[in-house]
């Protein structure tokens, strides 16, 4: 019987010891593979990020180079239009653009027209490949500009009093990096490094020194430049692997306290988890619902950009609505950067407000104009109320315009089939209350307090529609705070939303 005991115990022992190990190997297990999906799945979308950034920067450098490259060839056209081809004719040309230096005139055989011969030998050498560059199809094409060597000389054909001619020119690096790629890509916010690669692969700019950074990917520049390159760098232990290495250890030694304490480490473990997932499932969301906001204007802009451009608009008053439009579209994209730009700020508290005496009524026409083109393309009806003689209010009045927008996109957004919108602006005793209200699906009240936490959204099927980043309405919050106001709602379901922005008249932030 003693034996038989003893026997038991030692089963029971090991089982106990069983039940302490076998928990901290399967969290551990489960620990490991979940963190190789989060790593495989944070990577990617740091790439997408680091893409995003990229192709946008090459397209402003793309953007600034070909309109600054246009003016020129457009006087220059001017010039030889006038039949006036002396040196003089194109050195006033290129005046007004800096990066642009040692024009000459080619006629379509190769042979140099103006100046009579080559001011040194470097020119010689460097403009050697525009006899090259004439092809049948730049011929045939004139204005149209072809980029040859290793997007140092630039070659354009144009008509001129003695016919087809034409202008090559030299870009100057100094000046490029000055007043192209500085002037693109300095005030870019972002947590990589963007830099400007030439033909070779050799960083010409970058915005700051690209030692010990990490290389993630590069896009090709844009036709101005084509074999040139931007290329976005992750900051020396700044780069998605590091950061989840360092999970990986801090995980791993959470693991090794679990051995001990199984029972309080797996809950603790559990919850780590669940909440990083939950964290990772929310900025996915973000990431997502931001771009498919910034879509939507984008692609608003282009189409009507392409309308334009392949001149499908005969009457003046339509280009001019078309121009409206984008011009109202790129404030609508600007706006959700901004946002976006903000929430960032806020969250790092790095957001400052310029708080003046600013008058209520021109900003809110303001912020209304900004919506004019969706309010009336989408049947809205607009009401403005606003009281007589308002004084004058202490505020940022680009912050409070911000929270303003997202009260109406939003009031756009989740509005029914009955479309309405009140902007209200009154005075409440020592405050000053902002109205924006519409007669959409509403919100139930056990929900009011919630909808101002970032990245909150409404958990219901006639919402999840609707797209939004989640930090519209935080915002509205941090921004009535910072001036030493609130935010209020009221709303029921099917009644609508009134959300009303209390700022008091004598300036105390919070």
């Amino acid at each position: 019987m003693t034996s038989g005991v003893r026997w038991s115990t030692g089963t029971l022992s090991a089982l106990a010891l069983a039940a302490i190990v076998a928990p901290a190997i399967v969290v551990a297990v489960l620990g490991w593979v979940s963190l190789q999906h989060w790593q495989a799945s944070a990577e990617l979308l740091f790439r997408e990020q680091a893409r995003d950034v990229a192709a946008m920067a090459a397209a402003k450098v793309d953007m600034v180079l070909r309109h600054a490259e246009d003016g020129f060839l457009d006087r220059v056209q001017g010039r030889l239009a006038a039949g006036d081809l002396s040196e003089a004719a194109l050195a006033a040309a290129a005046a007004d653009t800096r990066f642009i230096r040692r024009v000459y005139v080619f006629a379509p055989d190769g042979h140099l027209l103006v100046p009579s011969g080559w001011r040194d030998a470097d020119d010689a050498s460097l403009f050697a490949v525009v006899p090259a560059a004439l092809t049948p199809s730049l011929e045939g094409r004139p204005g149209k500009r072809a980029v040859t060597a290793d997007g140092r000389v630039g070659v354009a054909a144009m008509l001129s009093g003695r016919g087809r001619v034409f202008v090559a020119y030299a870009r100057d690096l100094d000046a490029l990096r000055r007043d192209v790629f500085e002037t693109s890509l300095g005030a870019l916010e972002s947590p990589t490094v963007v830099a400007v690669l030439d033909d070779k692969g050799q960083a010409v700019y970058s915005r700051t020194p690209l030692d010990r950074a990490e290389r993630l990917l590069a896009v090709a520049l844009g036709d101005t430049l084509p074999d040139w390159r931007i290329a976005v760098y992750a900051p020396a232990g700044a780069s998605p692997r590091q950061a989840v290495r360092w999970q990986v250890t801090i995980l791993m030694g959470a693991l090794a306290v679990l051995v001990s304490v199984i029972l309080a480490g797996a809950v603790a473990t559990w919850r780590l988890v669940r909440r990083e997932a939950e964290i990772a499932q929310l900025k996915a969301d973000f990431v997502a619902n931001v771009s498919h906001d910034l879509k939507t204007p984008l692609s608003v802009i282009r189409m009507f950009g392409e309308t334009l451009e392949m001149d499908r608009v005969p009457d003046d008053g339509r280009r001019r609505e078309y121009y409206r439009i984008i011009t109202r579209e790129s404030e609508r994209l600007s706006r959700l950067i901004d946002n976006v730009l903000d929430f960032s700020r806020i969250e790092r508290g790095r957001r400052v407000y310029d708080i003046v005496p600013t008058a209520v009524e021109p900003l809110l026409r303001e912020t209304l104009e900004a919506f004019a083109w969706p309010l009336e393309q989408q049947g809205f009806k607009v009401e403005v109320s606003i009281a007589p003689d308002l004084p004058d209010v202490p505020m940022d009045a680009d912050a409070v315009g911000q929270a303003l927008a997202n009260l109406v996109d939003n009031a756009i957004k989740y509005s029914g089939e009955d479309r309405a919108v009140t902007i209200d602006a009154r005075r409440a005793g020592d405050q000053i209350a902002l109205s924006v209200r519409d007669r959409g699906i509403g919100i139930a009240a056990a929900e009011h307090g919630r909808i101002f936490e970032k990245f909150y959204r409404v958990g219901r099927s006639d919402t999840q529609g609707r797209r939004g980043s989640g930090v519209g309405l935080a915002l509205v919050r941090h921004v009535a705070a910072a001036h030493g106001g609130t935010v209020t709602v009221e709303s029921a379901p099917g009644d609508g939303s009134c959300f009303t922005l209390w700022l008091p008249l004598a300036e105390r932030r919070a």
